[in-house]
């Protein structure tokens, strides 16, 4: 199994310690405001709401949507959907894509961003996080479409992870889910910081959409997650005001790491950047109580979220201070 952030226990048995900021996963550390649940949430067989699905439809301008268990339901499920297929993954990525295609015989590849419109040509599948999980690279909107097309002409899939782009959907393409052979995930965890409810959505057409919903089985999403995820894409204001204070505080980020001579790049979300000693940095972190994401390969570097408050900005801040010193 791929590693992941989030993963609090590991810093816990390597490091001891109670007063843990965790910024290894990316998420908005102001998460939505779960509602009150209806008494019968926990009661309730969870069918399929279909005002959750147009919410969601609504909210990400998509035509048609399924609503699955985590965006992680619909990566493990779409590799079983077709026969044996050349895959090309957009290198770095989500570990996810390039593990569970590699697991259904099909023939699976990684390539760097830069080269991937000479790799369409070679592929049935390309998958593309857009924007990037952990670089914040991006490919633009038109040049999707153009990939997308030229792969549906030979029975081809485009698949395009945006579990991070609700902060900019510049180059969204999930409005573009009626068309052949374009899949978009979408994810509740990042943006709305309810990684816990396990609720995402995918793009596609209606027959593609109802094949992954068999191969899934019932009941994919808990009663309590779906009406926590409906309130939450319902809620407008909470979305542009939640989208402003993000946009702040990922400039704050970059210009805290810029100021400690640390060139990095992401979205409103994180900031990644490559680092010649990432494994030093990431215990010289955790020996403050600050958790990081890690990236020992492809390539080596490290990747940070945004502080929760003042107080974990400042020992943020204390713990970049400590590093640069000790580095000179």
């Amino acid at each position: 199994m791929p590693e992941h952030g989030g993963n609090l226990r590991d810093a816990k048995r390597l490091y001891g310690r109670d007063d843990w900021i965790d910024l290894s996963a990316g998420l908005n550390p102001a998460w939505y405001p779960a509602p009150a649940l209806a008494g019968n949430a926990w009661h309730r067989l969870p069918e399929p709401d279909p005002a959750l699905v147009d919410a969601a439809c609504a909210y990400y301008g998509a035509p048609h949507m399924l609503a699955v268990a985590g965006t992680q339901a619909a990566i493990q499920a779409l590799p079983r959907l077709r026969a044996p297929s050349r895959i090309v993954i957009a290198a770095p990525s989500y570990a996810e894509h390039a593990h569970h295609w590699a697991l259904h015989g099909h023939t699976a590849r990684q390539v760097a961003y830069a080269e991937l419109g000479a790799a369409v040509d070679s592929c049935d599948v390309l998958v593309v996080c857009n924007p990037n999980n952990p670089t914040g690279a991006t490919v633009p909107r038109a040049q999707l479409l153009d990939w997308a097309g030229v792969l549906a002409r030979r029975g081809g899939w485009l698949v395009v992870d945006e579990a991070f782009a609700d902060t900019d959907g510049t180059h969204s393409v999930a409005d573009c889910g009626d068309r052949p052979g374009i899949i978009v995930l979408r994810s509740v965890g990042k943006f709305f910081g309810l990684a816990g409810v396990r609720l995402g959505f995918v793009a596609a057409q209606p027959d593609l959409l109802a094949a992954l919903d068999e191969l899934l089985g019932p009941w994919q999403v808990s009663g309590p997650a779906q009406q926590v995820g409906k309130a939450a894409l319902l809620d407008r204001a909470w979305q542009q005001a939640t989208r402003d204070a993000l946009r702040h505080s990922g400039q704050r980020l970059h210009a805290l790491l810029a100021s400690h001579g640390i060139d990095a790049a992401g979205t409103a979300l994180f900031q990644w950047w490559p680092e010649a000693r990432p494994e030093q940095l990431h215990d010289h972190m955790a020996r403050r109580g600050i958790w990081v994401r890690l990236f020992r390969t492809g390539p080596r570097g490290i990747r940070l979220g945004l502080p929760p408050d003042e107080a974990a900005w400042s020992r943020l801040a204390a713990a970049l201070n400590e590093w640069t010193r000790e580095s000179k």
